[in-house]
């Protein structure tokens, strides 16, 4: 009977942890290790047309800059449509956004990306899962710098 070397205990070793390394996340995509913390990163496999829910509103103070939403259907207004901005047949301010936020009072264009998650101009290349996770990142990303508003058209 031949014995094992230890090159081959450590080859075999290291290929059953890579194979396991592999499979975790296609056995378990929906666990906490499969999930984003602190509401930052990519959601666990979930598109916007598999019906996600829109963010609840949220209106605080972090790191002493007002940050506020809510969704853009409700008139462009946080109050629920009550005094927006939308006037007649014109269009509103927040015309074709899902979510509507602000920092300081003014603007940060969001937009939903397909899988569910949140990007803003401020953090283009990252993706956050609610958009108070990406107000918070923004109002870091500014260090105190003022948010200057998207003029279009």
């Amino acid at each position: 009977m031949s014995r094992l070397t230890r090159r081959q205990v450590l080859y075999s070793s290291a290929a059953a942890l890579t194979g396991a390394v592999l499979a975790a996340p296609a056995a378990f995509p929906a666990s906490a290790a499969g999930r984003p913390a602190d509401g930052h990163g990519h959601s666990a496999g979930h598109g916007h047309s598999a019906g996600h829910q829109m963010p609840e509103p949220f209106d605080e103070v972090y790191q002493g800059r007002h940050i506020e939403g809510w969704p853009a259907d409700d008139d462009g207004s946080p109050d629920g449509g009550h005094g927006g901005h939308h006037t007649g047949g014109a269009a509103g301010p927040h015309e074709g956004m899902d979510f509507v936020v602000r920092i300081d009072n003014d603007d940060l264009h969001v937009m939903r990306n397909a899988d569910g998650t949140w990007i803003s101009l401020v953090n283009h290349y990252e993706t956050f899962t609610t958009p108070r996770a990406l107000a918070r990142a923004a109002v870091r990303e500014l260090q105190g710098a003022e948010l200057v508003p998207v003029v279009t058209g």
